[in-house]
């Protein structure tokens, strides 16, 4: 597995509508959503969601902090395998439930390995950003997710329960 983290750019647009779609349809047929930080604007006009991603990257609006959209290019098989978003500070909606990094996998391609290399790439990212404690949590019924944090050396500091009943680990990894 070639795997690397790249910046949204026209060079892939086709790998990166084609992963935008597979997360729509799929988002659109399952009561489960995977990604909608990633699927945030129409992609049909490319250009745009371009444009779009970049506002996102150095919002105006201080609710939302600045971040980093990558996706997971799989070199070997010219795919887009996932997308990492990458929070360079905490609000204190994200310091509870939210932190630095946010993951998917493409549905066609879960369960092959994809997120734990995400997320170590993500936290190289994290350095390069000066963010040396990282903040990753998951929702406590996601298995997964939990071991892809866990391998990267996430250490569990605690649970917080949502309004919704729902319960997110908090789990922090020092760079």
């Amino acid at each position: 597995m070639s795997l690397k983290l790249v910046k949204l750019s026209k060079q892939y647009k086709k790998q990166i509508t084609d992963i935008l779609d597979e997360w729509v349809e799929y988002n659109n047929t399952h009561e489960t959503n995977h990604s909608p930080w990633a699927i945030f604007s129409d992609h049909s006009n490319f250009d745009e969601y371009i444009i779009k991603t970049k506002e996102r990257e150095m919002p105006s609006d201080p609710k939302y902090v600045p971040s980093s959209l990558f996706y997971a290019y799989d070199e070997d098989r010219d795919v887009m395998v996932g997308a990492v978003n990458i929070r360079h500070c905490l609000n204190d909606n994200l310091l509870k439930t939210g932190g630095h990094i946010g993951d998917g996998v493409r549905p066609s391609e879960r369960r092959k390995g994809y997120a734990t290399k995400m997320i170590a790439l993500a936290l190289e990212e994290c350095k390069k950003l000066e963010i040396n404690k990282v903040l990753i949590t998951c929702d406590k019924d996601n298995i997964g997710s939990r071991k892809q944090i866990m391998n990267n050396g996430g250490i569990k500091e605690n649970e917080i329960i949502e309004d919704d009943g729902n319960i997110v680990e908090r789990y922090w990894i020092e760079l």
